[in-house]
């Protein structure tokens, strides 16, 4: 079974929790014991840690006891969802094995319609987490956070800087889309920024969405995974001195970003990786994990397909096609239609709804396909 390779929590974690108030997390929280596993069953988040490291250049052992502490001793918000922390993956033999591992655990909690959080270990953990959507017969989103597009070309070792290259590459190919939040172009090569062109992918620099985190909302919402870098975050904040970053979103920004990924209805699983030991670390971590569940437990679950008649339609003529844009009364959110060409080889199978913004249908109405409609066209054909 998939949750044999899972480990009890530290047992420094569950003694800490004892005497934390009885309204804290730590006390809401069932966690996986040395006598005891949580009924699956009964819970809506699975906090899963990962103790492998090894693809990044930060050798030392993954501890994630500061993290567990920091967070169990905050206070939850108004929320339904009940939650477990199911322990810790072991680093196996090969780093494949920790994959192995992973993969079965994200899918078989996936398949529950339990939303895995997994704490790393390097971000070559998120081509694992890709790996647990082989059987759930879908194409997946994948959205990072991260200053680099981690296209490398380490071809001896899996890395942190190389894993999306084994993602795009390997089969089955299930990748439908990858859009990356707050690259810093000196990072990045100008081979990488023209592959991201190339594919029809989405990245946005670090300026452009700092200055609108609202850009965000619609990437997220067509998230099927959410893989974190803790190196987006600028060293004053993070408190990472260890693998310096003089510039990176801020404390309140990749907090605002978690809470919206944890908004999104199609958001399924959440990695957040890359930290170091370091305490301060922890702190932030603990607050993102917080924002992601207060995100997740106000979803609208709402989706314009599924309730056509509830959704205002906006029908756009630019140049020879109409744009067919819906409109959510609830929430004002906005989606346009992808439409399904019969007659061509689709990796989407019927019309799909892609989230956009109102600026979206405002440009539409100046006769400005938007972009990111654009680019799902010309992916849906490749």
């Amino acid at each position: 079974m998939a949750f044999d390779f899972l480990e009890p929590v530290e047992v420094s974690v569950l003694d800490f929790v004892k005497n934390l108030n009885s309204q804290t997390l730590g006390k809401k929280v069932v966690f996986h014991t040395a006598e005891d596993f949580p009924d699956v069953n009964k819970i809506k988040i699975a906090i899963v840690g990962v103790l492998d490291n090894r693809g990044s250049n930060f050798y030392e052992n993954v501890d994630l006891t500061q993290i567990r502490k920091e967070f169990y001793a905050l206070y939850p918000g108004n929320w339904h969802s009940t939650i477990a922390d199911l322990g810790n993956i072991s680093q196996g033999n090969t780093q494949e094995d920790t994959y192995y591992a992973v993969a079965k655990i994200v899918s078989e909690l996936i398949k529950k319609q339990i939303v895995p959080l997994v704490l790393g270990g390097s971000q070559d953990l998120t081509y694992a987490l890709y790996r647990s959507y082989d059987n759930l017969d879908q194409m997946v989103n994948l959205v990072t956070i991260d200053n680099k597009f981690d296209f490398g070309k380490d071809e001896v070792r899996n890395t942190s800087d190389s894993y999306l290259s084994k993602i795009i590459i390997n089969e089955p190919n299930n990748l439908f889309n990858y859009s990356n939040l707050g690259f810093q172009t000196y990072y990045n090569s100008q081979e990488e920024i023209d592959l991201i062109e190339k594919l029809y992918f989405d990245a946005y620099r670090l300026g452009e969405v700092s200055s609108n985190l609202s850009l965000a909302e619609p990437v997220f919402r067509d998230a099927d995974i959410v893989s974190v870098d803790l190196t987006c975050v600028k060293s004053a904040d993070s408190g990472n001195f260890v693998t310096f970053t003089p510039n990176g979103f801020n404390g309140k920004e990749i907090c605002a970003l978690a809470r919206y990924a944890g908004l999104s209805d199609k958001v399924t699983s959440l990695g957040i990786f890359n930290h170091t030991n370091l305490a301060n670390e922890s702190v932030l971590i603990a607050q993102i994990i917080w924002y992601f569940l207060e995100g997740y437990n106000f979803r609208s679950l709402e989706y314009p397909s599924l309730n056509q008649n509830i959704f205002l339609k906006y029908i756009v003529p630019v140049d020879d096609i109409e744009l067919i844009f819906f409109k959510s009364p609830k929430t004002e959110r906005w989606w346009i239609e992808i439409p399904f060409i019969s007659n061509v080889n689709n990796k989407l199978k019927k019309n799909t709804l892609l989230p956009c913004t109102h600026e979206d249908y405002l440009r539409a109405c100046d006769q400005e396909i938007p972009e990111r409609w654009w680019k799902a066209q010309r992916k849906n054909l490749i």
